[in-house]
């Protein structure tokens, strides 16, 4: 079983260099190295004769790759795709043609599929038309990576390719994981439904609230296009913050002058009835469940609905709900220094600033507010355990939480600067 997740575009210099370094290791005696080859070579490898083609195939199948050669041919395979390289892919698919029909990174399944599929992530199209002469027969899966990824001329190639058939049922879904407003609209323009025959929700409402990616403006344009074909959305308070509708907002305020006081269920912000899941597959960072509108704003990243909600009273230090367990009771500010929004700033290596963590210690927050609290990362992390942080500040719940992508530095050193406990570093 695979143990190690291969990059989207694996660097075969890099995996010489780990396998090196796993022989290394196994030959002196490392527990864990040796327990790694152990589970991954078919055969029995003492790891005083160990060679480097055991721990290059113990390596390989660790990624999920079934061998050191079809490893390294999967990296040769992907080069080419994105270098755009069209005469060595086709001489390696002359080669190996069964490569057409298999995961272009080698693996039993890759959401990026074989290499037709991985080539339209990239809007190759000279190579998608060339693998398709050669036998490549994944046009479907394709035309969703294309539009997944907002690849909309090549999508549309790969739609004339096809006999520009009707879009299947799901065919919202990718560009909604990803907030692709180009490639929703295409959907759209192809045929798309947000409800069948019968009646039935299509529009994947659950996606777009619940993916990993945080694009405010994108997501505010899909949920109005699906309303604009006709999908009812509900009339609430979070749907309007998911919405980014300040006029409804409004109305809202006006029907409920105590909303900006209101924390709200984990229900009442991933509605079930739109296919919403539970706490850890609706992906978001400091915990939502009965939070507030503001609460909301910060993981989502939708800072014009946070200063309109604090320049219309809300407390700053409003605290969510207090659960069964005693977890809760955590303001805003928890959640500028533990949110999904932080992933990307983090993943991108642009963690420069904390806007929402400057805002609401500008607005009075309080940097020693304390909280309990406990948090189960989404499968998709590769960590699934249940941690608990018991009587926490917005300080130290960033020191200790457990996965630090999901971590703001500069909202810690902004909160850290307030406390007096911040140092620059000397000039």
């Amino acid at each position: 079983m695979a143990n190690r997740h291969l990059p989207v575009r694996p660097d075969l210099d890099q995996l010489r260099h780990q396998a090196k370094d796993l022989l290394r290791q196994v030959r002196r005696g490392d527990p864990a190295s040796i327990a790694e080859l152990t589970e991954h070579h078919p055969g029995s490898v003492e790891p005083g004769s160990a060679k480097l083609a055991d721990a290059q195939l113990a390596l390989a199948r660790s990624y999920g790759v079934p061998s050191w050669p079809r490893l390294v041919l999967a990296c040769r395979v992907v080069d080419a795709i994105w270098l755009d390289e069209i005469d060595v892919l086709r001489t390696l698919v002359l080669r190996h043609p069964q490569l057409v029909h298999e995961m272009a990174r080698g693996t039993e399944k890759s959401n990026w599929g074989p290499p037709m599929s991985y080539a339209a992530n990239l809007g190759r199209d000279r190579i998608i038309k060339m693998l398709h002469g050669l036998g490549a027969a994944d046009l479907p899966n394709a035309l969703a990576r294309a539009t997944l990824q907002g690849q909309i001329d090549t999508a549309r190639m790969l739609h004339d390719m096809m006999g520009r058939p009707l879009p299947s049922e799901d065919c919202l879904g990718g560009s909604a994981y990803t907030l692709s407003v180009s490639g929703t609209a295409l959907m759209f323009e192809f045929g798309a439904r947000v409800y069948d025959v019968d009646g039935k929700r299509l529009a994947p409402v659950d996606v777009v609230l619940e993916t990993d990616s945080r694009k405010p403006t994108e997501k505010h344009q899909i949920l109005e296009m699906y309303a604009q074909h006709g999908l009812e959305l509900p009339d609430t308070p979070t749907m309007a913050v998911h919405r980014g509708r300040l006029d409804l907002l409004e109305d809202h305020l006006r029907r409920d002058p105590l909303l900006l006081e209101r924390t709200f269920s984990h229900e009442e912000i991933y509605p079930p009835e739109f296919g919403c899941h539970d706490e850890v597959l609706a992906t978001h960072g400091t915990p939502l469940a009965g939070a507030t509108l503001l609460h909301m704003c910060v993981d989502y990243g939708e800072m014009e609905i946070a200063l309109w909600l604090l320049d219309r009273g809300m407390h700053v230090d409003a605290k969510a709900a207090v659960d069964a367990d005693g977890f809760g009771g955590h303001t805003a500010l928890f959640s500028t220094v533990v949110s999904q929004v932080n992933f990307w700033t983090n993943h991108y290596g642009t963690p420069s600033e904390a806007p929402f963590a400057q805002l609401l210690l500008d607005r009075g927050a309080d940097p020693a507010a304390r909280a309990s609290l406990r948090k189960k990362m989404h499968p998709g992390y590769f960590e699934d355990t249940m941690h608990e942080y018991h009587d926490v500040t917005p300080l130290s719940w960033g020191e200790q939480f457990h996965f630090k992508k999901l971590v703001s530095v500069p909202a810690m050193r902004l909160i850290a600067e307030r406390l007096g406990l911040y140092e620059p570093p000397p000039s």
